[in-house]
């Protein structure tokens, strides 16, 4: 009988991916054999996905929760948030006074400048309103009380004791020496005094502040009004010249202006001198003696 030679094999893809490898390391120059392991297809591709898997699990952790990532693009910290929402907040308050004080200082320039009569808006009212509220609807004063009331703040309103318990705690400088040619009348809308003096004297504030206003006025030449705090107001009208600028802060006894003889209202060389609390003239024959 013939011998029938047996037919190779073809290896297929499994057997290919089993396949045991050796892998040497071994010295270049001498060939000697540093280390060998045995492995497959298979083993190397479990291996490199495992450790490719590994290394992505690894690098999410380290970026997601430590403080790396805060440096992703588009993330934001617990910490930055937080003081994003309060900066927000106050800038938020910061933006009402401002408009609070820009209205309260608008009026107050309108009134000084003869376009009202009164000031009609104060930095308080709103706070003054909302307390009202609440004590209107927790009391209920009767009507005598409340006439009784009226009566005892209009007569108080500019008499002397008044006026002096609502500027206690400030020194105050007398702003110039002069002759008195116009007393204060509350009838006829004048909420000042005319104090003759010669052209050029030195004008001084009545007390530290601020200078919330500092410009030339058609009606009553170049004008200054300062801002001493706890809603006391001064105003220097008539002058011939300014010292001190807007925003700009005052000492008491400072030189702030000239007198002078300018304004279509002027009847001579004088001081138009006013003061306002919290809202309210005050005639500036109560608080100092110009005799």
């Amino acid at each position: 009988m013939k011998s029938m030679k047996k037919k190779k094999k073809n290896p297929t893809f499994l057997d290919n991916l089993y396949r045991e490898y050796k892998v040497v390391v071994s010295n270049e120059n001498t060939f000697e054999e540093r280390l060998s392991f045995k492995t497959t297809k298979i083993g190397v591709f479990l291996t490199s996905f495992l450790y490719t898997g590994a290394l992505i699990v690894s690098t999410i952790c380290l970026i997601f929760f430590t403080p790396l990532k805060e440096y992703v693009p588009g993330y934001s910290s617990l910490e930055l948030l937080k003081s994003t929402t309060e900066q927000s907040f106050k800038l938020d308050s910061i933006i009402k006074a401002t408009e609070l004080n820009n209205q309260y200082y608008s009026s107050i320039k309108k009134v000084l400048i003869g376009e009202l009569d009164t000031i009609a808006f104060s930095r308080d009212s709103i706070i003054d309103a909302i307390n009202a509220e609440k004590l209107s609807s927790e009391l209920s004063p009767s009507k005598e009380d409340s006439l009784l009331r009226i009566y005892i703040e209009e007569q108080d309103k500019f008499n002397l004791t008044t006026s002096q318990l609502l500027i206690e705690n400030k020194i105050l400088f007398q702003p110039v020496q002069g002759e008195i040619t116009q007393n204060f009348n509350k009838k006829e809308n004048h909420f000042a005094i005319d104090i003759a003096v010669d052209e050029g004297t030195p004008i001084k504030a009545i007390s530290e502040g601020r200078i919330l206003f500092s410009e030339w006025t058609v009606q009553t030449g170049y004008v200054i009004i300062i801002d001493h705090g706890d809603m006391l107001t001064s105003v220097y009208k008539h002058n011939s010249a300014l010292v001190k600028k807007q925003n700009e802060t005052v000492n008491a006894g400072e030189i702030i202006a000239l007198s002078g003889n300018h304004g279509t209202l002027t009847t001579g060389p004088h001081l138009h001198f006013e003061v306002w609390k919290n809202g309210r003239p005050i005639d500036p024959m109560q608080l100092f003696n110009f005799k």
